[in-house]
């Protein structure tokens, strides 16, 4: 019990509000994990998520012609590899598909390429199974992970100079900088009755084009059941909540990009389902609070699926 104490408290603490990256959604975002598929020594599989944005809003939020409305999809491939019983890898490798429009008239436009691949690595700081007064069984686990992000995906230096100093700096396929993540994933469940918490903190470094990032804080809590039929299907529906934000972005290292920082709360509805080897899983994630780029920005409703094979 005092394990579990501790890892919850530590765990809250991580979702006060810090210093973070861009969270609107687009291509240059950070990598949410959610619930990991079922698996005891590997697996590999396929994430799409889908993240609309409207930018370039007025000062009250409302639609100029400059309005743009963008779309940001993404092909994940993913997957895991345990070493031992405490030692973990992990790799998601992103294409991305991003699309803006103006329906005042304005250019339109399109990229698509290699986003920013990311690798982690994770240690399992303990994993513990008792039992309770009333013969059921208490198992939890907490997980700690450090990562780095590459800068693979490409990143046109155009989108700046063609527009105000002061506009999101969203419409990218990368960062084009080295950065670095950390994770902590605690998982407790009684029974068939769980809770997921996930906090990551992404530190991001200045490119070559004398432009960075803000740093990221991203937190989630899910809840989920599991139903097994006849040991052959386990289904576990899952809602939670996630929590973003985001400092100002910043140039040649003490300008802050006016349009940029904020925070999000997002509602999280979704299903995992597991035959065998083979996982799926989809989710909605709901808009709940938002104030994102000093208001010049609105984040609509993101949904993900994925699909794994464990080997």
């Amino acid at each position: 019990m005092k394990h579990i104490i501790i890892t919850f408290l530590l765990c809250l603490a991580a979702l006060r509000p810090a210093l973070a990256c861009d969270i609107c959604g687009c291509g240059v975002g950070t990598y949410y994990l959610g619930i990991l598929p079922d698996f005891n020594k590997r697996f590999v599989g396929l994430r799409y998520q889908h993240r609309p944005l409207t930018t370039h809003l007025g000062p009250s939020g409302n639609r100029t012609p400059l309005t743009a409305d963008e779309s940001y999809q993404s092909y994940e491939l993913w997957g895991a590899w345990n070493f031992g019983t405490r030692w973990r890898a992990m790799a998601i490798i992103p294409y991305n598909f991003n699309r803006r429009e103006i329906p005042g008239g304005g250019e339109a436009g399109e990229k698509s390429g290699l986003g920013d691949v990311a690798l982690m690595g994770y240690y399992k700081v303990f994993e513990q199974l008792t039992g309770t007064s009333d013969n059921k069984i208490l198992i939890h686990s907490l997980w700690a992970g450090i990562g780095i992000k590459t800068p693979t995906g490409r990143y046109d230096n155009s989108e700046r100079t063609n527009t105000s100093q002061d506009s999101p700096n969203n419409f990218q396929l990368g960062t084009a900088s080295t950065d670095f993540m950390a994770n902590l994933a605690y998982d407790i469940r009684l029974m068939d009755l769980g809770l997921n918490v996930n906090a990551s903190y992404k530190i991001n470094t200045e490119n070559n084009y004398a432009y960075r990032y803000g740093n990221k804080l991203t937190a989630n809590a899910l809840f989920y059941y599991k139903f097994n039929i006849q040991n052959r299907l386990r289904i576990a529906p899952n809602a939670g909540i996630m929590y973003e934000t985001q400092e100002k972005d910043e140039t040649q290292k003490r300008y802050p990009v006016a349009q940029s920082g904020g925070y999000a709360t997002t509602g999280i509805i979704g299903l995992e389902l597991n035959a065998g080897r083979l996982s799926l899983g989809a989710n909605h994630q709901l808009l709940l609070d938002q104030h994102l780029a000093d208001g010049r920005a609105i984040a609509g409703n993101r949904w993900m699926a994925h699909a794994s094979f464990a080997f």
